[in-house]
């Protein structure tokens, strides 16, 4: 008989009756997760006094570590440990009030037959509704089954009656009737233009550079090639460590010609001499230094747009990518050549970049810069983190914030721009943004994303209002005063059903020249979106 050693296979704990287990997926950063962890305290006893108080008992399902000084799980590994100790069949909570990093508990949640739900306080203090939107787009993907809920403290009737109904059923079901499947389209100019741009796509092709890929967890912002190519776009798959080496590469002269230039053109930066807390003149010329990398190596693979992760591994080794990141997006930026000064990189035109190696915000980009081209329109694009909101008057307001960088044409151009030190806890080694307050004026927003296994998209039109500058400042405190904010109203599309049917933490917004031409551009997005085989969904009021 042959000596095999077999591994020892221990059985999955029994669940406890009506009893709720709870986990607190983190950041990768142990700074990050100190500095939210009191935050997180006071959403777990908030939940776990609603849950008692509806007659069931709270169980976390993993300790606070003395010596990291906080209760999240903070890496792939330890997801994985945690949940061989968690009942399978469950009722489960992931509970989050900050940032988290989705592929920490993924591979739990994947293996997991309880009900799942997802809540998240209602603050801009810590990003938890960022976090709580990106795991659900995350399990989304993965196609897990999963409830989700919101509440500054549960203790409001709404949020109790959906816990109530959890516990009962498994379940929270949400209104999503703003959205609605895009209806047969005529021929006319709009239409014909996008199944034209489409066609074009496919037969020409694009190729999307990405700088390393899985920024923070984000499972949701990764599409697969098999996805991807049937549309005409390509990966080419670059590594950070090529983009610190061609910055190397870079001389002093290119770089500071790129600080004179914004200078010029009056963007203000705030500086300081503190490397470890304050915008220094070394940072900036550093974040110069990637810009110009980033347009030689794109020129180099003949890139139609590209993206940067950052985290993990370059904030350790360069200052920020943001300032780099929003001047790509810009048709009005500094002038860049080759490396032997023979030709202009790019000129007159927007280099596409998709933050955080966001793929679905590469391929939406990608569409919207061709679609606003072809229409004349400026196509600056950027991505926002769906960050809070609250009532002003007799609207509800988003705060779209974005950590480090928009094109400046979205505040209003550079003299309506500045640069802050990015803040320590997540950027040891500083670097500067390029914020500023969005202007009003009428976007264009969506999301691309992967459902059921093919690409979808969510459309909707939205306004971005002016508020008082006492406003903006008390919004900017509440979540992060160093980040570009916009005051976002969507059209028809209230705060519940936006959180109820959003499957990621990013949005991608673009604006237009006035409300009308801001209708024929969605027309000509969803008509090429369409014609590229993405399943296309309204969202609130929109003129077709």
């Amino acid at each position: 008989m042959s000596n095999y050693t077999m591994p020892v296979l221990v059985d999955p704990p029994a669940a406890a009756p009506r009893t709720v287990y709870t986990v607190a997926s983190g950041d990768l950063r142990r700074s990050a997760n100190v500095a939210g962890w009191p935050t997180q305290q006071r959403l777990e006893a908030d939940l776990a006094a609603a849950v008692t108080a509806l007659g069931w008992s709270v169980q976390r399902a993993h300790p606070v570590d003395a010596v990291t000084g906080h209760g999240f799980v903070d890496s792939q590994r330890a997801g994985i440990e945690i949940f061989r100790r968690i009942p399978v069949d469950a009722p489960l909570v992931v509970v989050e009030a900050v940032w988290q990093y989705s592929h920490h508990v993924l591979a739990g949640l994947r293996a997991h037959r309880g009900p799942i739900l997802l809540v998240a306080n209602w603050s801009g203090e810590f990003p938890g509704l960022v976090g709580l939107l990106n795991l659900a787009g995350s399990l989304t993907k993965a196609g897990v089954r999963y409830s989700a809920l919101w509440s500054e403290d549960f203790t409001d009737e709404w949020a109790r009656d959906g816990l109530r109904t959890w516990l009962e059923t498994g379940e929270v079901v949400h209104d999503e009737s703003h959205v609605r499947d895009l209806p047969p389209l005529p021929s006319d100019a709009e239409v014909t233009l996008g199944r034209a741009l489409a066609v074009q796509l496919q037969r020409e092709k694009a190729i999307i550079g990405v700088f390393d890929e899985g920024c923070m967890g984000m499972y949701n912002a990764i599409i697969d090639d098999e996805l991807l190519n049937p549309l005409g776009v390509y990966k080419e798959r670059l590594s950070q460590s090529a983009l610190v080496a061609e910055m190397s590469r870079v001389s002093d002269e290119e770089a500071q010609a790129v600080r004179d230039w914004l200078d010029a053109a009056g963007m203000t930066f705030h500086t300081g001499t503190d490397e470890a807390t304050e915008l220094t003149d070394a940072q900036l010329v550093s974040q110069c230094r990637m810009y110009v990398a980033v347009l030689r190596i794109a020129d180099d693979f003949g890139l139609d747009a590209v993206g940067i992760q950052y985290q993990q591994g370059l904030k350790d080794t360069v200052p920020a990518s943001d300032l780099a990141e929003g001047l790509l997006n810009d048709v009005s930026r500094p002038p860049v050549t080759s490396r032997d000064g023979a030709r202009k990189l790019y000129p007159g035109q927007a280099l596409p970049h998709f933050n955080e190696v966001d793929e679905g915000v590469a391929v939406d980009s990608l569409v919207t810069n061709r679609i606003w081209t072809a229409m004349g329109m400026d196509p600056a694009t950027t991505l926002h983190d769906i960050r809070w909101g609250e009532r002003y008057g007799s609207d509800f307001v988003w705060v779209f914030e974005i950590s480090g960088s928009v094109p400046a044409s979205h505040n209003g151009g550079y003299h309506r721009s500045y640069s802050m030190r990015q803040p320590p806890m997540y950027f040891p080694l500083g670097g500067g943004t390029l914020s500023g307050v969005s202007r009003p004026g009428e976007i264009v927003w969506s999301r691309i994303f992967v459902m059921g296994g093919a690409l979808h998209v969510d459309l909707g039109r939205g306004s971005v209002v002016e508020l008082p500058a006492a406003e903006t400042e008390r919004r900017l405190r509440a979540t992060t005063p160093q980040w570009p904010i916009m005051h976002a109203v969507l059209h028809g599309v209230g705060r519940d059903q936006l959180m109820a049917r959003h499957r990621a933490n990013h949005v991608n917004v673009v604006y237009a020249a006035d409300a009308d031409a801001a209708d024929r551009a969605l027309r000509v997005k969803a008509a090429m979106l369409d014609a590229l085989g993405v399943r296309v969904h309204l969202c609130g009021d929109v003129a077709l």
